[in-house]
């Protein structure tokens, strides 16, 4: 409950400090909708803050964020799908120009494909890790089962961000788009450990520090 009551009083802070202090472009949100920049598919990690970590305001990102920031294949037959509505959405009715997926260092979700899960409890969680299935299979190709475990779960986390994106082309809507040079797609992984991100050069084949290059993707 303690948790709980924090929470609130920094609502309360909120209010009294940012809110106040930054009221009128909030007010200007309300009054002409949202334009965001980017759709932001990141991990529900508490670690990970979409807007902390690229110092976006209110406005600028459409968030959507799940376990793995994980995306299903396109199959409109399916009956409740979170991510596609999301997505849909972002792309036909927001009309976004970039699309981000961001992975992150240290991840569980990543961690969990290396792991026996069972139990009706965790049905959910089990079917869902399985978009990160191939990740896995292409790590352990390249590295081999007795790689080091570390290097192992650093390489699978850059590869479900490049099987994701795949996964995101399935869309039609996205796909057309981007043939069409209208919208465009990126892959980042956040280092949690030091704040770094790095961004997957699709010429190169490899993930580079935006920090060692300067340059932006």
């Amino acid at each position: 409950m303690k948790s709980v009551e924090s929470l609130l009083q920094g609502n309360e802070l909120f209010q009294k400090n940012y809110f106040k202090k930054n009221e009128s472009e909030l007010l200007e949100l309300v009054s002409s909708g949202q334009h965001p920049k980017a759709l932001f598919i990141g991990c529900a990690d508490s670690r990970v803050i979409p807007s902390l970590i690229t110092n976006a305001p209110p406005g600028q990102l459409f968030v959507l964020r799940n376990v793995g920031n994980f995306v299903a294949p396109y199959k409109p037959d399916e009956d409740y799908h979170a991510m596609a509505s999301g997505i849909e959405y972002a792309v036909t009715t927001l009309d976004i120009a970039e699309i981000i997926i961001c992975g992150h260092t240290y991840c569980g979700a990543i961690e969990s494909l290396y792991k026996e899960i069972s139990g009706e409890e965790l049905v959910h969680t089990k079917k869902w890790l399985s978009l990160g299935k191939k990740a896995k299979e292409l790590a352990l190709l390249a590295l081999g089962k007795n790689a080091d475990k570390d290097h192992l779960l650093r390489l699978t986390e850059k590869l479900s961000i490049v099987f994701q994106i795949e996964n995101l082309l399935t869309y039609p809507y996205v796909k057309e788009k981007v043939n069409a040079g209208i919208l465009h797609i990126h892959g980042w992984l956040y280092h949690i450990e030091s704040g770094e991100m790095e961004y997957y050069d699709p010429d190169q084949h490899e993930f580079i520090s935006l920090n060692k290059s300067g340059a932006s993707s």
